[in-house]
């Protein structure tokens, strides 16, 4: 089957991690993916995708980029001229179905309309960030993006989200409920695994602890560091902090090494992230909104304990005892008291670690979500024989 990817290389965010781990598993599958995604001046001046380096698609299937104005890790400002390229390469390279992993961006819009033309099926994966219960400024505008994408949505053939909450909402925001389905983000669990590390030793720590993420408002992060700060954890407890963000400059001066915080920055090396994970006692998300969270999930396919916010999906993970959930109004006082019973309590976090690896295999591969959605591009083809209107 050949599959018109249209999704983000740049910059580095979850879209980013789904869109490259899943075309690269269709092209091992055998299928033939022609990658659509947005770039600008200043995103070829700096060499392009920094996680290129083990992008199958870039060498066996086609790259075709479209031109943008403005992009970020939330949305893109498409150029004037990116739709009317969009429609003359689909036109061309007429492929099977058009699979949109849906970056915010105006073309997500007119998606509908140039596939019901070209008469090519329509799929899509709706990302953004949510918390059921709306507790927060971050939420409650998440949730406008819902609303502003439902009458969208239901103009596609389907729509994939990552769990059932998320179905929930769109159902009730009028998108049909036969358009929805729910194939939660999937995990390579061969690569991610528990094995040797040698990252306590190159530290001199006993007992590690890691956030890996954005740095950025709704990853709350501050909140965490707040409880690790006022928990005095010990010189030989360490909390490393993997990723970037426009919060970095902020933090980073008033939560040191004196601390025992370690700011590792964007670590681009796949294996490198592995053996901080491998090497990694519990992994802590703190968000205020999340979707399903990759970062997540690959700590616990590497055995990791697992500690996060009651947010999006990852509360439906981490569900009977399969880790432990955080209210995310109280994540600092929360965290002051349970961070010293998991730095004490080693047998309970490598309980944690095993129950968190087992509930990956047993919800959450990678080899089972592109199953599904190849039962997924299958049935929405067959679907399509009949031309489509807009």
């Amino acid at each position: 089957m050949h599959i018109a990817w249209i999704g983000k290389k740049t910059p580095f965010c979850g879209n980013v991690t789904y869109s490259r781990e899943v075309t690269n598993g269709l092209l091992e599958r055998g299928h033939q993916v022609s990658f659509f995604h947005f770039t600008n001046e200043e995103v070829a001046a700096e060499g392009g995708s920094r996680p290129g380096s083990n992008w199958r698609a870039e060498l066996e299937g086609r790259d075709v980029s479209l031109p943008c104005l403005y992009k970020s890790q939330i949305y893109t400002i498409p150029a004037p001229n990116a739709r009317r390229l969009l429609e003359q390469a689909l036109r061309e390279l007429q492929p099977d179905l058009v699979h949109a992993s849906l970056t915010i961006s105006p073309i997500d819009f007119a998606l509908p309309e140039i596939c019901a033309e070209l008469n090519q099926p329509l799929v899509a994966t709706f990302h953004p960030a949510f918390d059921r219960r709306r507790r927060n400024i971050a939420s409650r505008t998440q949730y406008l993006a819902y609303q502003l994408y439902a009458p969208c949505l239901a103009h596609y053939d389907r729509t994939i989200v990552f769990s059932e909450t998320q179905r929930q909402v769109l159902v009730k925001l009028g998108v049909g409920s036969e358009q929805v389905v729910v194939i939660p983000n999937g995990v390579d669990v061969d690569k991610y695994s528990p094995g040797p590390s040698t990252l306590k030793q190159r530290l001199g720590l006993e007992r590690v602890f890691v956030y890996q993420g954005r740095i950025s408002p709704e990853k709350n992060v501050e909140a965490l560091l707040k409880a690790w700060k006022q928990a005095q954890m010990g010189e030989k407890c360490g909390l490393l902090i993997v990723g970037d963000g426009p919060l970095l400059n902020t933090l980073k001066p008033f939560y040191t090494r004196q601390h025992g915080i370690y700011w590792l920055g964007y670590v681009a090396d796949e294996q490198e992230r592995i053996e901080i994970l491998r090497g990694s006692d519990v992994f802590i998300l703190p968000s205020l909104i999340e979707g399903l969270s990759l970062s997540l999930l690959e700590a616990m396919a590497c055995g990791v304990a697992a500690v996060a916010t009651d947010v999006g999906a990852d509360g439906e993970v981490l569900a009977d005892g399969a880790g432990i959930l955080l209210d995310p109004s109280r994540v600092t006082v929360e965290l002051q008291t349970l961070l010293p019973l998991l730095r004490d309590q080693r047998e309970f976090t490598q309980l944690l670690g095993m129950k968190a690896r087992q509930r990956v295999l047993e919800r959450y591969t990678l080899s089972h979500n592109l199953s599904r959605l190849e039962q997924l591009y299958r049935e929405v083809c067959q679907g399509s024989r009949q031309p489509r209107r807009a």
